[in-house]
């Protein structure tokens, strides 16, 4: 895999923090929660995840609109499955984890989007870059634990993740997908 590759997971990242911030009270589980990233290189799929994250959800199905939520993603976890891209994404052109170890969205509002399904509404800075968010997700419950499930498109250019010199090889939407797990509080 290559820099392109590491760019178009980047994006990814930022649409898995949005969606990480959906779910009740309580903390993200980690070890239950997956946020990939696909995008296309050379019209090639490629994916990789986030392996540390972070947060708090407050949700409610029965009161969406007072949903809140914070999700912070370590840029330095993302794994392509291959140690000198992993090692390549730190760069300055891709995440920069050096001067932008985090990636943070702030879910400040959540609406109903149908049976099952809801709308995040809020802010995911990456790399310094902040944008408005809207993460469509579903949840179910099981357990004493609730889980959110969603997809969405982002853009790498919105976030300068790899340069210009990367548009005819590495496109510029990126597929993030979530499955958010939270802790009982």
């Amino acid at each position: 895999m290559n820099a392109a590759v590491a760019r178009s997971l980047s994006r990814g990242f930022a649409l898995v923090l949005a969606t990480a911030t959906l779910a009740v009270a309580g903390g993200v589980d980690a070890t239950k929660s997956e946020i990939t990233a696909t995008f296309r290189q050379m019209n090639v799929p490629v994916e990789g995840r986030f392996k540390v994250f972070r947060g708090t959800i407050e949700f409610d199905s029965k009161n969406a609109a007072a949903g809140r939520a914070r999700i912070e993603i370590d840029t330095a976890s993302f794994d392509v499955g291959a140690p000198e891209y992993n090692d390549e994404l730190h760069a300055k052109e891709w995440f920069d984890t050096p001067t932008y170890p985090l990636a943070v969205f702030v879910a400040s509002s959540v609406h109903p989007a149908g049976k099952d399904r809801f709308e995040a509404k809020g802010r995911f800075t990456l790399k310094g870059k902040t944008q408005d968010l809207t993460v469509p997700f579903t949840q179910r419950s099981a357990n004493g634990v609730r889980v959110f499930e969603g997809e969405l498109p982002l853009s790498r250019k919105a976030y300068a993740i790899g340069g210009a010199d990367w548009d005819g090889t590495l496109e510029d939407k990126v597929i993030v997908k979530f499955r958010i797990t939270t802790t009982a509080k």
